[in-house]
C-alpha cells in the first residue's frame, strides 16, 4: 500500500540546500557562511530553523561552528565518509515548544492535587540540583526528575512517562550538540530559579500560577537556545 509522503522538516529542507552548495563546490572550505539572519532571509525561515539546520551539518562534519567568529566550511569534510542519518526527527525548538504546551497543563493540574508530601519530593530535588550546576550530565539527570515529579503528582502513569519521552527527544546528538554551545553552569541556575518559582506555585495549590510559571520556564529555556553564532548578531527576532 502507497502512503502520503510527510514533507522533511523545515530546518532539514535548509540544511538539504545548503549542504548541497558545500559539495557542488558553491561554497569553498574554509568559506564563512553568511551570517544567521541573512541565511534566514535567504530562505524565508527563523533564525532558530536555520540554527538546527546548522547544527545536523556540524555534526555531520560540513562545517565549523566558531562561538563568537562565525560558521565556517570545515576543511576537513570528506562527504563520501559522512553517514547521513535516516530519521527526520523533530527540532530542539518545535520539542521544547510542545513541552511548553503539555507541562504548563500539567504542572497546572498538579498544582490543585498536590500535598506537603509532593512538594518534599520537588524540595529534594531543587537541593540535588543546587549541587550539580558544573556537572553537566547530573544536572540533565536532576532535572528531567523535576518534570516527572511534577507529572508524578497528578498520579497518572501515562502522563508520567509521556513527559519522560519527551524529554528524552533533547538526547539527540543534534539537541546535544546545540546545548553543548548553550548551556552551563549559568544556564542551569536559571533553571533552578525557574523550577523554584513552579515549585513555590505548585506548593501555594494555585493552578494558574504554575501554569505561567512552568510556561516562562519553557520560553526562557528556548530563548537559551535562541543565542547567536555570529559574532555580530545579538537578541533574537
Amino acid at each position: 500500500m502507497f502512503v502520503a509522503l510527510e514533507p522533511r522538516r523545515l530546518y532539514r529542507q535548509v540544511a538539504d540546500q545548503i549542504r548541497m552548495l558545500i559539495e557542488t563546490g558553491e561554497l569553498s572550505d574554509g568559506a564563512r557562511l553568511p551570517a544567521e539572519r541573512e541565511l534566514a532571509e535567504r530562505f524565508s525561515v527563523s533564525r532558530p530553523t536555520v540554527r538546527e539546520a546548522l547544527i545536523v551539518l556540524e555534526v555531520e562534519g560540513y562545517i565549523q561552528i566558531r562561538m563568537g567568529s562565525g560558521v565556517y566550511i570545515s576543511s576537513k569534510t570528506n562527504p563520501a565518509k559522512i553517514v547521513l542519518p535516516a530519521d527526520d526527527s523533530d527540532g530542539p525548538f518545535e520539542i521544547l515548544q510542545a513541552r511548553c504546551i503539555i507541562e504548563s497543563a500539567i504542572a497546572e493540574e498538579a498544582a490543585r492535587l498536590a500535598t506537603p508530601q509532593h512538594v518534599a519530593i520537588l524540595d529534594d530535588n531543587l537541593n540535588r540540583m543546587r549541587q550539580s550546576l558544573h556537572d553537566a550530565t547530573r544536572a540533565l539527570a536532576v532535572d528531567r526528575e523535576f518534570h516527572t515529579a511534577i507529572a508524578d503528582i497528578i498520579g497518572n502513569a501515562t502522563l508520567n512517562r509521556f513527559t519522560g519521552l519527551i524529554y528524552d527527544q533533547r538526547m539527540t546528538p543534534y539537541f546535544e550538540k546545540l546545548a553543548g554551545y548553550f548551556e552551563g553552569p549559568h544556564t542551569w541556575q536559571l533553571a533552578m530559579e525557574e523550577h523554584v518559582a513552579i515549585r513555590n506555585a505548585i506548593s501555594a495549590n494555585d493552578p494558574s500560577a504554575a501554569r505561567e510559571a512552568m510556561r516562562l520556564h519553557m520560553i526562557r529555556a528556548q530563548k537559551r537556545f535562541s543565542e547567536s553564532f555570529g559574532e555580530e548578531l545579538g537578541g533574537e527576532e
